[in-house]
């Protein structure tokens, strides 16, 4: 039986009732839309990725992805995302910062403590190796300690000299430091073989959208870079609740990794933001 036609020809895709509005709370607005078509004259141009959204005031949207279904009667149904970002926030060029932080433990050489050579606060019983002026310039010569090789300046031959040894067993190659051997006394079994200690790391991971290459491009021009706020410029990408300021050593949040996708016609940007108490030194790290 031949089909008899009535009613619209859907050779222009026709938006179904239903379609819904979802917002992320951070300015990212997504659409969910399902429109019907001619299966073989429709125009299919919501399939178009990167077209307006074509009710409901919500232009600024623009398609993503989609999904067809070819059903009875030469009707297809399509299915469509949209994606735009709300122009009453930062008028609709970027969505607010969507972020987390993790926070733990990990594993760093001991020298890099704190409390290693000179005494810092919030830890008590004196620094773990102490510096060389706290032994008259110098370490004592270590009887714990390996034998180690050095150059005697006026023969110039190798020759074998003790190790030097600071508080609590700390052995250095020589009596002005270098390299640290280790924690060597056993009458200090808490230190004791000791090289490395579990110290705090937090970790931001964040996402935002913009409509903007050149925020990309700004961005990836400021990774590796620290502030003492919670903006890198223009882009605020940590929270109000994000510890911020500046450490002993320099700025403390430190924007570490920058990656992007395309999202429709925004541009996804995921970062990754680590935060250090002591800071990032300036001559290391670029400070802005």
């Amino acid at each position: 039986m031949a089909r008899i036609e009535k009613g619209n020809a859907l050779t222009t895709d026709i938006l179904q009732p239903g379609w819904t509005t979802t917002s992320d709370g951070f300015g990212l607005i997504i659409i969910n839309a399902t429109f019907k078509s001619d299966a073989n004259a429709g125009s299919f141009a919501p399939f178009v990725r990167g077209t307006a959204f074509p009710a409901g005031g919500y232009g600024y949207c623009r398609s993503h992805k989609g999904s067809i279904s070819w059903d009875n009667l030469g009707v297809a149904t399509l299915k469509v995302d949209y994606v735009g970002i709300d122009p009453a926030v930062n008028a609709g060029v970027r969505t607010k910062p969507n972020c987390s932080s993790a926070n733990g433990l990990t594993a760093e050489n001991i020298t890099a403590h704190p409390n290693f050579f000179e005494s810092a606060g919030g830890f008590s019983g004196g620094p773990l190796a102490g510096l060389p002026s706290n032994f008259g310039g110098a370490y004592d010569d270590s009887t714990l300690g390996p034998m180690v090789t050095v150059i005697n300046q006026t023969t110039m031959k190798a020759v074998a000299v003790p190790s030097c040894e600071g508080y609590n067993g700390a052995c250095f190659e020589r009596g002005e430091g270098g390299r640290f051997i280790g924690f060597v006394d056993p009458d200090y079994p808490a230190l004791y073989g000791r090289t490395q200690y579990l110290a705090r790391t937090t970790t931001y991971s964040g996402v935002m959208y913009t409509t903007s290459l050149s925020d990309v491009q700004a961005l990836y021009a400021l990774l590796g870079s620290a502030t003492a706020t919670n903006s890198w410029g223009v882009f605020a990408l940590l929270p109000a609740w994000a510890p911020v300021g500046t450490g002993d050593f320099g700025k403390q949040n430190l924007l570490s990794q920058v990656n992007v996708e395309e999202y429709g016609l925004l541009y996804k940007v995921m970062y990754e933001i680590r935060y250090s108490k002591e800071g990032w030194p300036p001559n290391v790290y670029s400070n802005i």
